[in-house]
């Protein structure tokens, strides 16, 4: 499979292959809407949006969109409507879901209901963005995949190495056969006062020992010897990941979050995201992410499942 460098060619990658089914919870949303009604029309995604069935229509009037695109379950509710969207994934009826005009606190909690939603026993919530940073692919001229910037606030070992895992699947769902994954702290060199380093530390020897396989691992690296050469050369340092990361793990949600949102509101990046660790991947976009974002994301979430 050839890797995937541009989220374009995700999309391109995508019409090639069997459509997905997505489900949006509340489908009467204006952006979500436009972005789902895209994936239909070409091909992505067979859509059902479950929502206000009168207002669906009044959109597709307003945005000029064809509502035939869609299958609509009729329910005004917000939440009945997350939790049939929910339903549909949980039956095999869908692939994927996606946050409509829905509440995140909603939305959220429908997914982690031990019952009804869609997390496995033991399993662990975390969220994956891919990125294209104009800087970064002026660079390396690929997608630099990170976790977590939205959902887990201070992992521990064990949640990092989840973490790791699931950027790795990521990346591997993309094409990319031996991901080299970045473990950010504040610096390159072992502090032992610092638990960001001593976590990456402990995470780099256990994939050098096999312990983590399907990657190469490298930490704790600074985020200018990650993903920089020049870096990496100025600093003498010697690393298989150093200045050609694909993927980062970040130690906390701090850390992540202002990556995350420095990259795209200062750096022009543009994104597709998905909650992970579901038993199907789980769209969930920010009220400010635009239509193309939103569009990206659900192409994300049909790459990834299953």
């Amino acid at each position: 499979m050839a890797e995937i460098r541009s989220l374009e060619q995700l999309v391109t990658d995508l019409k090639g292959r069997p459509s997905r089914r997505l489900a949006v919870a509340a489908g009467h949303d204006p952006n979500t809407i436009q972005a789902a009604a895209k994936a239909a029309s070409e091909n992505i995604a067979d859509v059902t949006l479950v929502g206000d069935k009168e207002r669906i229509e009044q959109l597709c009037i307003e945005f000029g969109l064809d509502a035939g695109v869609f299958t609509i379950i009729d329910q005004p509710d917000e939440l009945r409507a997350g939790a049939e969207a929910v339903k549909l994934v949980r039956e095999e009826k869908a692939d994927v879901l996606m946050k409509g005009l829905i509440g995140t606190d909603k939305y959220m909690r429908l997914i982690l209901n031990k019952d009804t939603g869609l997390l496995p026993a033991k399993a662990v919530l975390s969220h994956v963005t891919v990125l294209d940073i104009p800087a970064f692919r002026a660079i390396h001229d690929k997608l630099l995949i990170v976790s977590d910037v939205a959902i887990i606030p201070d992992p521990d070992l064990s949640t990092k190495i989840k973490i790791l895992q699931y950027v790795v699947a990521a990346a591997h769902a993309f094409g990319i056969a031996d991901p080299k994954v970045a473990l950010i702290a504040a610096t390159e060199k072992v502090n032992a006062k610092m638990q960001a380093c001593v976590d990456a530390a402990l995470i780099t020897q256990m994939n050098r020992r096999g312990q983590i396989k399907g990657c190469t691992v490298d930490g704790p690296l600074a985020l200018d010897v990650a993903v920089s050469p020049e870096a990496c050369a100025i600093k003498g340092l010697d690393s298989p990941v150093g200045g050609a990361a694909d993927c980062l793990v970040f130690p906390n949600i701090e850390t992540g979050n202002v990556f995350y949102k420095g990259t795209t509101v200062l750096g022009g990046a543009r994104l597709a995201a998905a909650v992970v660790g579901t038993s199907a991947p789980c769209v969930l976009t920010s009220r400010a992410d635009s239509e193309e974002s939103k569009f990206f994301s659900i192409a994300l979430g049909c790459r990834l499942a299953r």
